[in-house]
């Protein structure tokens, strides 16, 4: 029988070798890091609306890139009056311009990914709307690409079928790893999320006890020697834990008898490390988001001369090629429906940031005799001028 078989097998204890270091090995390998789950919806409570690191990075970059001025255009001219920035001035009756891509770049930054829904039967849809990437999951079809999206509300799922022109619109960050969802930086940033969230629950802890560290204490019987009785030990646990543990009994006299002595212990140079640690942990944070450190005002960032030059690298290096992404995908999308050849780009010239630079770079363009005006307004990223306008 089969049972019988593995019956006598179980019987069978095989041998084990004894070492003297197997107790250590145990001890030292028991301890594990213990990290916060990955995925989006862990994240952004840990991340965003339990971290401030994380939280003002986020707000810094989604209201900057929804503060910086769009133009549309093509090939030809610039327009001020066009369905699309009409559109994108009211898409919701929510939302306006700013609310609207500022919801967009912070699903980007804390999940990788962003979702806009069209509403609309024919043409230029007549509202858009941003949905929670955490409820939206992408159905692949048979040749990899995407055949659908399914968002999830409330055990309810609405079916958005890919055919055509799309109802959603997916913008989504680079992953090397992932065909369908991009990488967002609270991803990125989430072990040194985690340093900065254990290091604050430290503080806390040590303001719980007075801000003063744990102590000893010492037993010392009549001779030297010897231990408490059982029921000693228990009354005197129970009283450190009523009488001398929390912030209000923070300095609170200590009455000690029977030969008890109290030891304070100071702060070892690991305590005293743990500030410098929640900072090194902050930058990190800002580093994965593309936020000068200067900027949320952590100290110890010598990496730019002053507030303005940090200001402007902030724009430079992660505002601005973020709403360039964001703009050129959506005027993507949308012209697909209203099937005009247009590109909506930010306007570096009302960039508040960048008006110094523009000022150097218009400077030199127009003492540039050599060029001419559709030459020079070309360098200044300008459409061509009309024809019978005014040189």
């Amino acid at each position: 029988m089969v049972f019988e078989f593995l019956r006598r097998d179980a019987a069978k204890v095989p041998e084990q070798k004894a070492s003297a270091v197997a107790p250590v090995v145990a001890y030292q390998s028991s301890g594990r890091v213990a990290w916060s789950p990955r995925d989006t919806v862990s994240l952004t409570k840990t991340g965003y609306a339990g971290n401030p690191v994380g939280f003002r990075c986020v707000k810094l970059i989604a209201e900057a890139a929804a503060a910086v001025p769009l133009v549309l255009e093509d090939q030809t001219k610039r327009y001020d009056v066009h369905p699309v920035l009409s559109l994108l001035a009211h898409p919701n009756l929510a939302q306006g311009r700013a609310e609207f891509l500022e919801a967009l770049v912070a699903q980007l930054m804390l999940s990788g990914d962003g979702y806009v829904e069209a509403v609309g039967e024919a043409g230029l849809p007549v509202e858009l709307h941003v949905l929670r990437s955490d409820r939206m999951r992408v159905v692949p079809g048979a040749d990899g690409w995407p055949a659908a999206y399914e968002y999830a509300v409330g055990g309810r799922k609405h079916r958005f079928e890919v055919s055509g022109q799309s109802q959603i619109c997916h913008l989504r960050n680079f992953h090397p790893q992932d065909d369908h969802y991009g990488l967002s930086p609270m991803q990125a940033a989430a072990m040194a999320i985690d340093v900065h969230n254990s290091a604050s629950r430290w503080s806390k802890a040590l303001l719980d006890n007075a801000a003063r560290p744990s102590g000893a204490i010492v037993y010392k019987s009549a001779d030297g020697q010897g231990s408490l009785a059982p029921e000693q030990y228990e009354r005197l646990v129970s009283e450190m834990e009523s009488h001398h543990q929390g912030a209000r009994n923070a300095r609170r006299p200590m009455l000690l008898e029977g030969g008890l002595d109290w030891k304070p212990m100071g702060f070892s140079p690991s305590d005293m490390e743990f500030q410098q640690t929640k900072e090194a942990a902050a930058r990190e944070i800002a580093l994965a988001f593309g936020v000068p450190p200067m900027l949320l005002g952590i100290p110890g960032d010598p990496t730019y001369a002053n507030y303005q030059e940090a200001h402007r690298a902030f724009f430079r290096l992660t505002v601005l090629p973020l709403i360039s992404r964001v703009a050129g995908r959506l005027s993507d999308w949308l012209t697909g429906f209203s099937g005009d050849a247009v590109q909506l780009r930010p306007d570096l010239d009302q960039v508040p940031a960048l008006s110094a630079e523009r000022e150097s770079q218009w400077q030199r363009v127009q003492a540039a005799d050599f060029l001419t005006v559709a030459e020079k307004r070309k360098l200044l990223g300008l459409p061509p001028m009309m024809e019978g306008a005014d040189g």
